[in-house]
């Protein structure tokens, strides 16, 4: 007899689930199904699982596939049960392509190509649907995003949108989107949400017509470069009754938002300084470094720090002042931002072509936080006292790229769940656009585009 095993989270049991089970099921004579525990899933870092552990099982029991379904709750498990089994074939979906080579000494290792488009959960008792998702650009950041909309429970990736079709083409199939396009029109028409991945400039045109056509929008920042721009799209999407996110993925992680819980408790006393460092070495014609696309440290680098600072002292600050220089372009390759507070001083330091300390440094009347580098990606940070006995350590985990943090915020706005909208409120994005702004400002340069391009 050919034993079989898969394992997964099977949240809001939609088709893709159905037929991944049929096709293992194929595979041999006897099918073991692994369900992984809530604990689990948030460990390995899936979010926002919706079903019980309980009404996942079930809904594999009803298909009739699963000759025994066991619970899947630790690291390591897979290799215990092949062996405690008698395992012939592991298999999973083709969007794991290469990550379980390991478990080749042990059995047979087949990929199973994923169902392309889900446009509902099968599961018609409960008010749940799958957020159609679509990505707007396919470049380096939406390169990064792709891989990790399977961690996030509600949602899949349909397809992507670029005027070049064919880097459009060639994104779809490397990751197996159901559809790839050069028209808005079309694209709006296949999803219900959009991720903007495309250069700076066109963010703001991409938001406008994205909401105009009924699409709740996830923005990679800079959402846009100026007050107006932010205060328009946000409008928008309130007369629409839509979701506009910023996707500042620090603001969503949940290392940062302990930090910000304890520096704001009163641990530290009353915050008077706050400084806040991240900087990067490139090279070469990158639209980072091109003076016509808006580059520099600024633009590309300056919402993470300037995010920390409005975190911790809020939006209310007195003056704004920048220290930089550029390249023979005019674009900056390093940048000092001053912010003075009617109580307290903040710098963040920028930089393309100056590399130092990733840091964050909170400074309070009755002691101050460290977090060491990179701390936009907030792992490991210390509270520190006069006295250092009284030193304190806090680790939280960041997996992946972190921007299932912010795609899984979306989701749950969609959802209707506000508790979440905190995270980075339409003020503090704002603020942030127009703090941008006064910087281009300086530079008396601002282009915005209206011919779209990725």
């Amino acid at each position: 007899m050919k034993k079989v095993i898969t394992y997964g989270s099977f949240d809001l049991f939609h088709e893709g689930h159905y037929k991944l089970l049929k096709r293992a099921k194929e595979l041999g004579d006897y099918l073991i199904v692994g369900v992984t525990t809530e604990q689990y899933d948030e460990k390995r870092g899936k979010m926002n699982v919706i079903n019980s552990l309980m009404e996942r099982i079930e809904n594999i029991k009803a298909t009739g596939f699963a000759d025994e379904i066991i619970i899947e709750d630790h690291e390591g498990q897979k290799v215990e049960d092949i062996q405690k089994y008698g395992i012939d074939i592991f298999t999973v979906g083709s969007d794991w392509k290469g990550k379980f080579e390991f478990l080749r000494q042990y059995c047979d290792v087949v990929y199973l190509e994923r169902t392309k488009g889900i446009s509902s959960t099968m599961i018609r008792q409960q008010n749940h649907s799958i957020i159609r998702l679509g990505i707007i650009g396919s470049g380096r950041i939406a390169a990064r995003f792709a891989p990790e909309v399977k961690y996030v429970s509600g949602t899949n990736l349909e397809g992507v949108y670029n005027p070049r079709l064919a880097s459009a083409s060639k994104f779809a199939e490397q990751f197996e989107l159901k559809f790839y396009t050069d028209q808005l029109e079309t694209f709006f028409e296949k999803i219900d949400a959009v991720y903007i991945a495309s250069p700076h400039n066109t963010h703001h045109e991409y938001i406008r017509q994205s909401l105009q056509s009924g699409k709740h929008v996830l923005c990679e920042k800079p959402m846009v470069l100026a007050v107006s721009q932010a205060e328009e799209v946000y409008q928008l999407a309130k007369d629409k009754g839509l979701i506009l996110l910023e996707g500042i993925k620090t603001a969503y992680a949940p290392g940062f938002l302990q930090l910000l819980a304890i520096a704001r408790s009163g641990r530290i006393g009353q915050i008077r300084d706050v400084e806040a460092s991240f900087t990067k070495l490139v090279s070469g014609d990158i639209r980072e470094l091109r003076p016509e696309e808006n580059g520099g440290s600024v633009t590309e680098l300056a919402s993470y720090p300037l995010l920390a600072i409005i975190k911790l002292l809020g939006t209310n600050y007195t003056d704004i002042r920048f220290e930089s220089f550029e390249d023979e372009n005019g674009v900056d390759l390093y940048t000092k931002i001053h912010l003075k507070y009617k109580n307290a001083l903040s710098t963040a330091k920028v930089g393309l072509g100056v590399k130092s300390e990733g840091h964050l440094l909170i400074s309070g009347t009755q002691g101050y936080i460290y977090v060491e580098a990179p701390w936009w990606k907030t792992q490991y940070f210390e509270v520190r006292h006069e006295d250092p006995s009284q030193n304190e350590k806090f680790f939280s985990k960041f997996v992946g790229e972190g921007l299932r943090y912010e795609l899984s915020d979306f989701i749950s706005l969609i959802n209707g769940n506000e508790k979440k909208s905190f995270k980075l409120t339409p003020r503090e994005s704002i603020v942030i656009a127009g703090m941008l702004e006064a910087f281009l400002a300086t530079k008396k340069v601002f282009i915005e585009i209206t011919e779209l391009i990725t």
